[in-house]
């Protein structure tokens, strides 16, 4: 069954999203006001090194009062290529610079509500280039034994679902679905 969007028009706006308002026609023919969030594109990346440590951040997120580890992420500015957007939020966030990036996964977290998309990248290799300029951004940056992502997941210790399903595929890409 498809639902129609007839109109959207927008409520709020910023330079980071857009609230919008609905009107959507049901396939019985009924109507109704749906709120969206439209939201900028947003880029990922993380490293595995040669011990099959990921990169990790380890933060608060004031919204959920929570803290989790997460991967360094960020908003993707217009015309910014993804991939360097991504290794530049990698740069700024954990002081690495990433490698050649690959594509891991594209992701839309919330797609009931708004039309965000992740696009996670990772490499084999990274260099140290110095403390991380948005150093804010986390209380700390560790190198995580991929190992221990699943039980991480599965203790709540990485809340982001799309930094969750990140680092469970790296974990079975790396290490193999018989890994524990």
């Amino acid at each position: 069954m498809q639902w129609t969007k007839q109109s959207e028009q927008t409520v709020y706006g910023n330079r980071w999203f857009t609230v919008n308002l609905a009107d959507v026609e049901l396939p019985d023919g009924r109507h109704l006001d749906h709120f969206l969030i439209r939201l900028r594109p947003v880029a990922v990346a993380t490293v595995v090194n040669e011990a099959n440590e990921v990169l990790l951040l380890w933060r608060h997120r004031f919204i959920t009062d929570s803290w989790g580890w997460e991967l360094a992420a960020g908003v993707v500015e217009d015309g910014e290529d993804l991939a360097y957007a991504a290794a530049r939020e990698m740069e700024e966030e954990t002081g690495w610079r990433p490698g050649p990036l690959r594509h891991l996964m594209s992701v839309e977290p919330s797609n009931g509500l708004t039309d965000a998309k992740h696009h996670i990248y990772w490499s084999d290799e990274c260099t140290y280039i110095g403390h991380p300029e948005d150093d804010f951004e986390s209380d700390r940056r560790e190198w995580v034994p991929l190992k221990l992502v699943p039980d991480m997941v599965a203790r709540g210790e990485v809340p982001a679902a799309n930094m969750a399903a990140a680092l469970l595929l790296l974990h079975h890409l790396r290490l193999g679905q018989d890994a524990h």
